[in-house]
């Protein structure tokens, strides 16, 4: 029951940030992206950190600011740049590349075996996301691709990191930590590429306030409260929630048509989804099923 909950509440954080496309476009000023993103992160890891009264010892910086950077700066500015140069559908599903990543990264960096189900699921939740999103308009701009793949490789790598580095302290202050960092460091690069915001009205303060308080600070402390409780690759897999959010929002609220083939979609990805919990508990590896033998984790 406790393991099943903490699958709950992990995955509540990206159903939530599925909202994130539908707040952007109808919410906030448009041509903003990084300053958008300093705006989501540093006061909500400001007020975190005001709360928790927890600040990161000195031998944490170094691991708290390349943990925002992975998880925010370099994940948020890519995926801004894919965003930008990419149909969304392109970007999406280079960004559901990550789960396959984070298994690889995992193998590599905490020992995690490789399992041959939780693999079979990471492809079907891609299959299952291009299915969803993917259209006739889908390009192919070779700096759009590396970005999504580049933005995809950072938040798997800050993914498997945030697990092997698990300071002693809650995951709201782990959140406030990284939060805040990421947002320092996005801070040069909205000042430096992009113009001053416009004057912000009423609409655009209600946007920032969801993204922040809930689409960065409550998701982000439930996603790393998971990543400390669940497999890596059961927690990425648990992203692939966000695109089927973002659809379903799509067309609860702006009267988007679904097609049957997106129908079919949504049904493999939350397929995919499932199959990567059962994939990845500890007591579902089966020796005849393992595509890479158990290493020590290295303490």
């Amino acid at each position: 029951m406790k393991h099943s909950s903490d699958i709950l509440l992990t995955a509540l954080a990206p159903a939530i940030w599925g909202s994130t496309y539908l707040v952007t476009t109808q919410m906030l000023p448009a041509g903003y992206p990084v300053t958008l993103a300093v705006l989501r992160a540093l006061p909500a890891g400001l007020l975190l950190l005001a709360l928790t009264r927890c600040l990161p010892p000195r031998a944490w910086l170094g691991r708290t600011f390349l943990l925002g950077a992975l998880n925010f700066a370099v994940f948020w500015s890519l995926l801004f740049v894919a965003a930008y140069r990419l149909p969304g559908g392109v970007a999406a599903t280079l960004g559901s590349l990550q789960a396959l990543m984070v298994i690889v990264m995992a193998r590599g960096w905490l020992g995690t075996r490789i399992r041959a189900g939780a693999v079979a699921a990471a492809i079907a939740g891609v299959f299952g996301v291009a299915m969803l999103l993917l259209g006739p308009e889908a390009g192919l701009d070779p700096v759009g691709i590396a970005a999504g793949l580049g933005g995809a490789a950072s938040m798997a790598a800050g993914t498997v990191l945030s697990r092997k580095w698990q300071p002693p302290v809650s995951a709201l202050s782990f959140t406030a930590w990284q939060l805040t960092a990421g947002g320092l460091l996005l801070v040069p690069v909205a000042l430096l590429f992009e113009p001053a915001l416009p004057e912000l009205t009423p609409l655009n303060f209600a946007g920032l306030v969801w993204l922040g308080l809930i689409g960065a600070g409550l998701t982000y402390w439930l996603w790393f409260r998971g990543l400390s409780r669940l497999e890596p690759g059961a927690a990425s897999m648990l992203g692939m929630m966000s695109p089927v959010t973002a659809v379903a929002l799509g067309w609860l609220w702006l009267g988007q048509a679904l097609t049957p083939l997106q129908m079919v979609g949504a049904v493999i990805v939350l397929g995919s989804v499932w199959m990567g919990q059962v994939a990845n508990r500890p007591s579902a590896a089966l020796p005849g099923l393992d595509l890479a033998p158990a290493v020590s984790r290295q303490r």
